[in-house]
């Protein structure tokens, strides 16, 4: 929870190690990490790029948050922790997902955890995490389908077998949310560890009638079979209750002003609820001096149901809301195994890290909706007279409006080369092949017959190969320029078998490429500082219809950037991370009238800052400051409606009083600014949360 006065240049560049408060050792035998040649900073590598490559010698760019700072800053959920890191914007996920724009790309799915997919929607939580690694630009080569702007990837804590130790955390905020998490590491002999963490969360805000509550488990397994080979075991249990709250309606061109707490909704309705069982092995073996090989299997079992009011449009002047809703309810098992391969040798003058691999996915999902209807209007929307709290009229909920099943295999082979020339060049290039197969069993279509020309057995089958190419040139050791080209695609999904009209435009994959030009500096042993200028293109791409939030149209965008990280020590006692993105981006191909009409992307602030100081005042006082700055937005793609411009100042104060027990106190939004951070549609908008504070404790023994 709390940061020593001095750190390890690798946990300060990294950002990438367990926290030094917990005294935890990294375990010594990871099989991944033969070598690392020329280490400037030891093993400053991240897990997502899936060979033991320096983080300065990756053609793209990365941000890694450590446990230690999602700690020390109060990070709640992963809304939080993208906050400090560029080019990325929150989205609403209308209360019930996490949601994310990366360089422009709209996203729920494109998240990870330990290398394996993690796309069903849900709000992820941070208690069990080493630390989580953001990779943008195009990634398909490691990831698959998908990460068209970037990937998120959570790195899970497991069973150390150096030392046994136990760390329990404790917190509560000015809202009454509240959290309680243990971290317990348990060494049973040379070869063998237990890990549990667990967490309890409270969940509360500003708004009104917010309630809910989270607990989850997370026991982990390892067993050193041999000094070659670590076998590694993990379950996780997620249960998730919470009230749902899609924001305030928007007034004119703006978000409705000064209801920053009241709830447009039923509270006696909007709930979404997840249970979710995941289990993974993974074994690591070394095959030689050269080569390592991973192996992973993952099981996951997910049940989900989201149901709620929210406000779908709002009338100045007579003062009238109106009101919309449904319910939906899914059901998804995932099957995922994944192999890869890893080598480290030389040919001749030429040095090479090879990575080879393949995965195997099933995914089996239930989904339905039911609409809501309105008894005076036998309608799913009704307009009501606006009152604090609303006077929400009777209804019921119909038939299913949507019911299908869904049936998606993948198949992947990819193999990527590091190829060092000389002294100064490096160049990374691969290629991975997917085939990617989908059936869908539209039962109300079923039902209906054929004579519409939709039987409701629909189905689609896409093969793509994604290459990536990089050029890096290293004038010195601690210096980097890059150039970087790679491509990726994205399949429809079920629900976008539903929400497009089926033309051989709509079963196309969305393709992405992301060109990128970057240089990456460890200006010394505690201080690196990043920068990269982009530029995407999106085709065939699926976004929000803004005239019909439930329904998707067909658009092409494009996406440029610069995006500049600063992280690690500037002095002995100052420690900085710092983030600023320029982003612009809009529609491609859009005409009106025969005139270029191409409108800014929703969701994409041009200008995002964020800084976060932590000043060490005496051996046992810190304080940190942080600023997040947000420039205005766009709503919707239809850019009728504008989030105004931002700017957060956060606080903190720390006090070790041993090395067992530390005390910290957080302070959000200590100008108390009024101001709305995220949006899901014109008429969803999130309003930001006032000055409040939050005490933590941490105990270790």
């Amino acid at each position: 929870m709390f940061k020593k006065s001095t750190l390890s240049a690798s946990l300060l560049l990294a950002l990438s190690t367990h926290a030094a408060a917990q005294n935890q050792v990294p375990d010594s035998a990871d099989l991944e990490r033969i070598t690392v040649r020329g280490a400037f900073f030891g093993q400053q590598v991240a897990d997502s790029v899936k060979t033991p490559t320096l983080l300065i010698d990756v053609p793209q760019s990365v941000s890694v948050i450590s446990e230690e700072q999602i700690s020390e800053q109060a990070m709640f959920d992963m809304s939080d922790v993208m906050q400090y890191t560029p080019g990325i914007s929150i989205g609403l996920g209308e209360d019930h997902r996490d949601q994310i724009t990366i360089r422009g790309q709209n996203t729920t799915a494109d998240f990870f955890v330990d290398g394996i997919r993690d796309d069903v929607q849900y709000f992820r939580p941070l208690y069990n995490l080493e630390r989580v690694e953001v990779l943008r630009g195009a990634n398909a080569l490691l990831f698959g389908r998908g990460g068209g702007g970037g990937v998120v990837n959570r790195v899970t804590k497991v069973a150390q077998t150096d030392n046994s130790f136990t760390q329990m955390q404790a917190g509560i905020d000015t809202f009454s949310a509240a959290s309680v998490s243990v971290d317990a590491n348990h060494v049973i002999d040379d070869d063998q560890a237990l890990r549990v963490n667990a967490v309890l969360d409270n969940i509360d805000n500003h708004r009104d009638f917010k309630d809910g509550e989270r607990y989850a488990v997370n026991p982990t397994y390892t067993y050193h079979v041999s000094d070659d080979t670590i076998l590694r075991a993990s379950y996780e249990y997620v249960n998730d209750d919470r009230l749902v709250d899609r924001g305030v309606p928007s007034l004119g061109s703006k978000p409705l002003p000064d209801n920053q707490d009241t709830y447009f909704g039923d509270p006696d309705f909007n709930n979404t609820t997840l249970e979710a069982h995941i289990a993974r092995l993974r074994v690591e073996h070394r095959l030689n001096a050269n080569w390592t090989s991973n192996a992973t299997l993952q099981y996951a079992d997910y049940d989900k149901l989201y149901q709620n009011l929210y406000p779908a449009a709002y009338t100045g002047g007579s003062e009238r809301v109106t009101l919309d809703g449904y319910q939906d309810t899914t059901t998804r098992e995932n099957t995922i195994a994944q192999v890869n391969l890893v080598g480290q040798f030389d040919t001749g003058a030429f040095s090479h890290t090879m990575l080879m691999g393949a995965e195997y996915g099933s995914q089996d999902t239930d989904n339905a909706r039911r609409d809501v209807n309105f008894a005076a209007t036998n309608d799913d929307q009704q307009e009501i007279a606006f009152t604090n709290p609303l006077q929400v009229p009777a209804y019921s909920l119909t038939d299913p409006s949507r019911n299908r099943a869904s049936d998606v295999t993948f198949t992947s082979a990819f193999v990527q080369d590091e190829i060092g020339i000389g002294e100064h060049w490096i160049v990374v290039a691969g290629l991975r092949y997917d085939n990617f197969d989908i059936d869908v069993n539209d039962h109300i279509e079923m039902a209906n017959g054929s004579a519409d020309g939709n039987d409701g057995l629909l189905s689609s089958s896409d093969t793509e190969i994604s290459p990536r190419v990089g050029l890096i040139y290293k004038p010195i050791e601690a210096l980097s320029l890059y150039a970087s080209m790679s491509k990726s695609f994205l399949p429809r999904s079920g629900d976008q078998f539903l929400t497009l009209s089926l033309s051989s435009a709509a079963l196309d994959a969305e393709e992405f490429e992301n060109r990128e030009l970057g240089v990456k500096w460890n200006i010394h042993d505690a201080l690196s500082v990043n920068a990269a200028v982009f530029e995407i293109e999106r085709e065939n791409g699926s976004t929000q219809d803004p005239n019909d939030p439930e329904r998707s149209i067909l658009t092409g965008t494009e996406t440029k950037g610069l995006e500049v990280q600063l992280v690690g020590q500037l002095s002995d006692t100052w420690e900085i991370n710092a983030g600023y993105s320029h982003l612009d981006g809009e529609e491609m191909g859009r005409f009106v009238d025969g005139a270029s009409a191409n409108r800014d992307l929703a969701q994409l602030p041009e200008h995002m800052l964020s800084v976060w100081n932590q000043v060490s005042v005496s051996p046992n006082w810190q304080i940190g400051l942080g600023m997040i700055y947000q420039s205005e937005q766009y709503a919707t793609l239809n850019n009728e409606v504008e989030l105004p411009d931002f700017m957060r100042i956060d606080a903190a104060v720390y006090y070790r009083h041993s090395d067992k027990l530390q005390v910290q106190l957080n302070i959000e939004n200590v100008l108390d600014e009024e101001y709305f951070p995220s949006a899901h549609n014109a008429n969803n908008i999130a309003t930001g949360a006032p000055l409040n504070a939050r005490l933590g404790v941490s105990y270790q023994f």
